[in-house]
């Protein structure tokens, strides 16, 4: 049976998402009754599947999430869609409206190449197909389940997820390397790039900001390789880092006073320790009637500022021209009347720019780096100076990051998945050669428990920061007990 032609839209347009869909899967239908020969059309931005012949094999040996008579069937309508779809017509529809049309049309080529395939099987492979047409195919679902951070294809039947912290391999599965090279040459077409063997390792973002990367053979010997940071839409809070156990609330009330009092603040941790959420929380307490510029490569940042002007880096063209980089961006930041300035990442030569301008009255920004203490965040700023290829003395470097630093919060991933604020540590100045710091709350262990999480709390070690005097004469009342702790953990 042919779906059920619906009534065409009045005269002012006044159809619905799913009238338009389902007009679009009975005109196509249509168009597949007729004798006339059928028109060349644009094909869909990915090349054609296997021959399912060849296809369910090749499921079969890499035991694949579906069974291989549904994958076989899978293929073969995605096959007779790519033929037939216009893909014209799909992108002048909305994302539901697209995904409907698609859905009715493979309805129907299921019904006639594969009858015996009903019920929840029929549904799982007409999502399947549909997301192989409009989304990234077998990883599609992963995307859309809020509760995974990060998804990782190392090869066909290696699918990991990162969840609540802690890495699982799943049972989702590609047909074979040329299936993961369609899906990523389907994420760079999105974004003008390309990924081949001149280009083997391209960056890129999805429609819905996640992060991407994909690295490709001859660098990735064994498989192309595409790794996706998801973006939360949703913000968080100190207060929901509290909630979490990510910290204290007095640590959230003396960090949420310090970016009130303006003091400049260096977030440090490991790769996926949580340093962008920090950061996005940090930000919460910048007053609305400020002006921020926020430089990032890639965005990730969601102020929640009224004021604020993103900027991101950009990476040179395939020519290799036109490459703008964090330190391009920070310089002409300068000349754009920022109250403060926020880079998402300081990882080279725009490191010395940022302590510049932290010095000269850009109070109250905020910055990550990659480093595992307090300690090394300051070795790490001073490295990525000299890399600038500057030659300036050490001693001179030392200074610029004892005056322009005032805060540094480190933050920790723990082998049970737990994200927390270890050390809030202040940068007290220079003493020779050495850069002093003291320890305003640090992480005490207290152990682990039957179920392997780490128990532990951030107390405050007993010392009052210098800048202290500043709340008051901000009109800030802090707790008077906030800074009282056991004195065991000064140093």
């Amino acid at each position: 049976m042919p779906p059920a032609r619906p009534a065409e839209p009045d005269a002012n347009g006044a159809a619905t998402g799913d009238q338009r869909a389902a007009l679009f899967a009975a005109r196509w239908y249509q168009r597949g009754r007729e004798a006339a020969p059928v028109k060349t059309r644009r094909p869909l931005a990915m090349p054609e599947p296997p021959d399912p012949a060849e296809a369910a094999p090749a499921v079969v040996a890499a035991g694949a999430g579906l069974p291989s008579d549904l994958e076989a069937a899978k293929v073969r309508v995605h096959r007779r869609l790519i033929q037939d779809l216009e893909a014209s017509r799909l992108d002048s529809m909305a994302p539901e409206e697209a995904r409907n049309a698609v859905a009715q049309a493979a309805r129907h080529v299921l019904s006639l190449e594969a009858p015996e395939i009903f019920g929840l099987a029929r549904d799982e492979v007409i999502s399947a197909v549909t997301d192989e047409v409009l989304g990234l195919g077998p990883i599609e679902p992963l995307l859309r389940d809020p509760s995974i951070s990060e998804v990782m294809v190392n090869a066909p039947d290696q699918v990991f997820i990162e969840r609540a912290g802690r890495l699982q391999r799943t049972p989702v599965r590609f047909r074979d390397n040329a299936h993961i090279m369609r899906i990523a040459e389907r994420i760079v077409s999105r974004v003008g790039r390309r990924v081949d063997e001149s280009s083997p390792m391209v960056d890129a973002r999805l429609p819905d900001g996640s992060r991407v990367n994909i690295i490709i053979p001859p660098v990735a010997p064994k498989s192309p390789t595409i790794t996706i940071r998801k973006f939360k839409a949703d913000k968080m809070t100190l207060d929901d880092l509290v909630k979490l156990g990510s910290l204290t609330p007095e640590a959230a009330m003396f960090m949420r006073a310090s970016v009130m009092i303006r003091r400049n603040i260096i977030v440090s941790g490991g790769t996926g320790s949580g340093k962008t959420t920090l950061l996005n929380a940090l930000s919460g307490a910048i007053p609305d009637h400020e002006r921020v510029v926020t430089i990032e490569d890639p965005t990730e940042l969601r102020l929640q500022q009224p004021h604020v002007v993103s900027l991101e880096a950009r990476p040179p063209s395939i020519e290799g021209k036109n490459e703008v980089t964090q330190r391009d961006l920070v310089r002409n930041a300068l000349r754009m009347r920022p109250d403060r300035i926020i880079i998402g990442e300081v990882r080279g030569g725009e490191t010395f720019d940022m302590l510049q301008a932290m010095n000269t009255g850009h109070e109250g920004s905020i910055s990550t780096v990659h480093s595992n203490s307090p300690r090394d965040a300051v070795a790490r700023m001073e490295s990525l100076v000299l890399m600038t290829g500057m030659d300036l003395p050490v001693r001179v470097i030392r200074e610029q990051i004892a005056s322009a630093i005032q805060l540094i919060i480190q933050q920790t991933r723990f082998h049970d998945g737990s994200r927390r604020v270890t050390y809030i540590t202040e940068v007290t100045g220079l003493e020779g050669q050495a850069i002093t710091l003291q320890d305003i709350f640090a992480f005490q262990h207290e152990g682990i428990d039957a179920q392997g999480r780490v128990l532990g709390r951030l107390r405050s070690t007993g010392i009052r920061p210098t800048f202290s005097d500043l709340f008051a004469l901000s009109g800030i009342d802090l707790a008077p007990d906030i800074f009282n702790g056991d004195n065991r953990w000064s140093r």
